[in-house]
């Protein structure tokens, strides 16, 4: 864990080295950012994590501007970071990877419904599917925003899945927490039809998340 004071780009870069490490993504693929002042920082394109340094996340300004000292060009997929920083303020970081079964299901164009009661954790009684654009457009970074509305995380379709939270520690944690639903669900699919929760009870437990954990 990095500390909430520490360097933003070496969280950042720490982050993304540790989704790597938890098993929830794969060389360069997938990137991670955090919120900063005028923007945010993030990790550069197609490099490997375990090469990277601090110096090499990119800044970028809520404008779509990269910061005029940074020394490698932004991911591609800067906008929807951009986007999503924009649209929600309580984005402080965002995780995306290309999981093994969120990317299995988001290929089959499936979210995640009311299957088990932890997926009201990310908001909602189910976790939408966007649908598919190209990377990096601007058509992709729509279709996330529609699906993340009311939510803090969604698949997106024949690519993968992304997570915000209220800083990288939060935000890396939810995306575990996704990754481990989509392997259950993908897992109950092979019993045959899901049994999900009732509509009602998805609302008794959205009610219980509002206060679940430790409260600041």
């Amino acid at each position: 864990m990095i500390r909430a004071d520490a360097d933003p780009a070496k969280k950042v870069l720490a982050t993304a080295r540790a989704m790597n490490a938890e098993g929830i993504n794969r060389g360069s693929a997938g990137n991670v950012s955090a919120r900063g002042a005028g923007g945010f920082i993030i990790t550069p394109t197609g490099m490997a994590y375990a090469d990277c340094e601090a110096a090499d996340m990119v800044g970028v300004g809520l404008d779509g501007m990269v910061h005029e000292t940074a020394v490698r060009k932004p991911s591609s997929e800067w906008r929807f970071h951009r986007d999503i920083y924009a649209e929600r303020p309580e984005a402080g970081a965002v995780v995306h990877t290309h999981s093994p079964f969120a990317t299995a299901l988001a290929c089959q164009l499936q979210g995640v419904p009311a299957f088990h009661y932890m997926v009201a954790r990310f908001g909602g009684a189910d976790v939408r599917c966007a649908s598919y654009a190209t990377f990096g457009t601007q058509e992709l970074s729509d279709a996330i925003l529609l699906a993340l509305e009311d939510r803090c995380a969604c698949l997106m379709a024949h690519h993968g899945m992304v997570v915000f939270g209220r800083d990288a520690d939060h935000a890396l944690a939810l995306a575990v927490e996704l990754e481990t639903l989509c392997e259950q669900y993908w897992r109950v699919l092979q019993l045959g039809a899901p049994k999900l929760l009732s509509a009602s009870e998805m609302g008794r437990v959205l009610e219980k998340f509002a206060g679940y954990g430790q409260q600041d």
